[in-house]
């Protein structure tokens, strides 16, 4: 089985990020990781460094455009990475009372979740345009199929990762650049702790990490887990609205 000999993740100190390294750590891998939290960043780096890769870390907000463009230029002055995982991310939710979502939490999440997306996207697409072959996996969400009214702007920017992703999927995979979406349900994690309503059908980051690096292997234009909750997703956004809201008020989903 192949494996990308060069491979960059951010949010490698979040779940999903972290099993992913993991997943990918092996002998003659050259793992690029980011992440914002040292203690954590540097514990992920030990275990993948003692499954064999090369592991190279960076530490910084993704918000902070120019570090993050001077970074990617630095990875990619001697040769794009074979696989970029876009994974960094944050939430915020209405608050217990449905008070709202105060607006320097959103444009925080906005700036994380959508815009270091695609700046990351379009600051490796040079390197990879010129090489003619390469690899980009946008963490999305199921959220993103139909918005829940207890995470309005996370929902907001899951769609929007989703839309992205398909968009340049169709505009580069004519010059052998590969995109997927991938689109987790529940993952245990803090993150998912923190967010409000059920969470039916939980996963283990490291299943989650084993089925997405399945998913990247196929090329599957979506990776989308699990599947009753997939399933049940997308059936939300094809529904009338008005019985998807009535659905998932009656599953505890409320504003």
């Amino acid at each position: 089985m192949s494996i990308g000999r060069r491979v960059l993740i951010t949010g490698a100190t979040g779940a999903i990020g972290g099993a992913l390294a993991e997943a990918y750590a092996a002998p003659g891998v050259e793992l690029h990781l980011h992440g914002r939290n040292q203690v954590k960043l540097a514990a992920v780096a030990e275990r993948c460094a003692a499954l064999g890769a090369t592991v190279l870390t960076q530490r910084f907000d993704v918000r902070d455009t120019p570090a993050l463009r001077a970074w990617l230029d630095d990875v990619c002055a001697t040769q794009a990475p074979d696989l970029v995982v876009v994974n960094a991310g944050m939430n915020t939710n209405i608050g217990p009372a449905g008070e709202g979502e105060p607006w320097e939490e959103v444009e925080a999440l906005l700036d994380t979740n959508l815009k270091a997306t695609m700046a990351i996207v379009l600051a490796i697409l040079p390197a990879m345009r010129r090489r003619g072959r390469g690899q980009i996996a946008l963490v999305s969400s199921l959220a993103g199929y139909f918005g829940l009214p207890v995470t309005p702007a996370y929902c907001a920017s899951k769609a929007g990762v989703k839309a992205y992703g398909e968009a340049l999927r169709g505009w580069l995979g004519p010059e052998g650049i590969q995109v997927n979406v991938i689109m987790p349900g529940y993952v245990e994690s803090p993150m998912c702790d923190a967010m409000p309503g059920p969470k039916p059908f939980l996963w283990q980051p490291a299943r989650a990490a084993k089925y997405i690096r399945r998913g990247l292997e196929r090329n599957s234009a979506r990776i989308s887990f699990p599947f009753p909750l997939n399933l049940g997703t997308w059936f939300l956004a094809v529904l009338p609205a008005a019985v998807s809201l009535r659905i998932l008020a009656l599953l505890g989903y409320r504003g």
